[in-house]
């Protein structure tokens, strides 16, 4: 190891010290990528629990709602904060600050002897997670210098990304099956200890920028505004879109941002320089990533619950059923620098969007007694490449813009799109598919036939195509086009 000079401060004479190491760029990826592959399985590992969680703690309709609500409200709620807080008080310490709170809480709620406990360590786990996920993304960007290497590191950022969403419903199917509900969370702890082992010892702390003051009134008025909004978004599922209890949370929280919008053009250092939008890259690269979300997130959501309500698949048979789709994300979102590289990013986005679109077509065609070649495998392949293809370009458009100061906000701009996006889809999909469903039809049982719940699921995934689709035109003319050589 080579020694450089230093001089002592206080007396004035150089010294030898050994130079410490930048880390490899490898090692920052590999632990930012598993930082944000953590907390993306925690939106949607619990889905398959909710049933050993109404036995063993007796939560009602309500309180099973929270224990997913409540992660994802803290997570959308607290994002940009985290964002500019990783710019402000370094990557490396919100990255660990973040994870140190979310495998505390995932303690908590593991051994949660009530409800209440359970739905409070939910909050606290977002929390943490929207600490945590936008410094993922900034030490990925920070790590590797700008250029090919760059894109093929966000490639992997946002395949591991899409895969933890992918994989909630294998782990939590698996872990509940072999053990119990528990160990959902539990598993948290071993995996985020030696994360954070990784992290202290692998990662340096950078800030992007200094001599700033957090904007406290901007982080407190968009903190509590999309956190009011994501609250009445997640209320549509039990209230519907006109009742009181949807209509005041979602009409707050704008009134909230509005607020904000008209405080940040007024404050010298701004929590959210509002001319960062004006880089057009930056906002139409958010737009396509929140639609796409709110397609991907909704897609496995309808895929477990047919699979299991419709062909009878267990929650571990389900889990597995889905997996050929999370390789296909994997596998479109680390071919995508290839194809940037001959296409560009606006073309393969728009490709990506519209092969993902078609997928969700072909899904919308699904019966009651379809096979799993054709209502599973397929379509879902077909959707999820495309996703994979389309979300690489957009992230590395929404970042490329960036100044340094600004690195931390931009990740945490591109992970509040995609996880509004899916909040916001999800609810709206699952009132359409309740309105398309038709009035449910009893065996002799008194158990639902369940080719009655076809209807909504399909109309869902045509509501989907048409969103991908509005995408794809809106990708067309917003996204910039790439300069012309010469």
């Amino acid at each position: 190891m080579t020694a450089m000079p230093q001089t002592d401060s206080a007396t004035g004479s150089t010294s030898t010290r050994p130079a410490i190491p930048a880390p490899r760029p490898w090692l920052v990826v590999l632990v930012a990528c598993a930082g944000q592959f953590l907390v993306v399985l925690d939106v949607s590992v619990m889905n398959v629990a909710l049933p050993s969680l109404k036995a063993d703690l007796g939560l009602g309709t309500l309180g099973l709602q929270w224990v997913l609500n409540a992660y994802s409200i803290a997570f959308a709620g607290f994002m940009l904060l985290g964002g500019r807080a990783a710019d402000l008080y370094g990557r490396k310490t919100m990255f660990l600050a973040g994870l140190g709170l979310f495998t505390a809480a995932s303690v908590v709620g593991g051994i949660a002897p009530e409800g209440a406990y359970l739905i409070g360590a939910r909050a606290a786990q977002g929390l943490g997670a929207a600490a945590l996920s936008p410094a993922t993304l900034t030490l990925v960007t920070a790590a590797v210098p700008a250029g090919a290497a760059r894109t093929r590191a966000i490639a992997t950022w946002t395949a591991v990304g899409a895969a933890g969403g992918a994989a909630g419903g294998f782990v939590g199917g698996l872990l509940v099956d072999l053990l119990n509900w528990r160990w959902v969370l539990l598993v948290n702890v071993p995996l985020g200890i030696a994360l954070l082992v990784a992290a202290a010892f692998g990662l340096r702390e950078g800030r992007a920028t200094t001599g700033r003051r957090l904007d406290l009134p901007g982080a407190v008025l968009v903190t509590a505004g999309l956190a009011t909004l994501a609250y009445g978004i997640v209320q549509t599922e039990m209230s519907g879109w006109t009742s009181a209890a949807t209509l005041l949370p979602l009409l707050g929280g704008l009134a909230l941002l509005a607020v904000f919008t008209a405080v940040e053009k007024r404050t010298k250092e701004p929590l959210v320089p509002l001319g960062i939008f004006r880089n057009r890259a930056v906002s139409a690269a958010n737009a396509g990533i929140m639609l796409c979300g709110a397609s991907s997130f909704s897609m496995w959501f309808f895929m477990t619950v047919y699979a299991q309500n419709v062909l009878g698949y267990t929650p571990l048979q389900a889990g597995l059923a889905l997996v050929p789709s999370s390789l296909a994300v994997l596998v479109g979102s680390k071919t995508a620098p290839r194809l940037m590289a001959v296409t560009g990013a606006r073309a393969l986005a728009v490709t990506g969007i519209l092969l993902a679109a078609a997928g969700f077509a072909w899904q919308s065609t699904m019966t009651a007694d379809g096979t799993f070649l054709t209502t599973i495998l397929g379509p879902g392949i077909l959707m999820m490449g495309g996703i994979g293809l389309a979300t690489t370009p957009l992230a590395t458009l929404a970042t490329s813009g960036a100044a340094p100061g600004e690195a931390g906000l931009v990740s945490g701009l591109v992970n509040t799109a995609r996880t509004m996006g899916g909040a916001l889809g999800l609810a709206v999909l699952t009132t359409v598919a309740a309105s398309a469903t038709p009035t449910v039809v009893a065996f002799s049982s008194g158990e639902p036939d369940p080719s009655s719940l076809v209807p909504g699921y399909a109309m869902a995934f045509r509501v989907s195509t048409g969103v991908l689709l509005f995408a794809a035109v809106l990708m067309t003319f917003w996204l910039p086009r790439p300069a012309r050589k010469g």
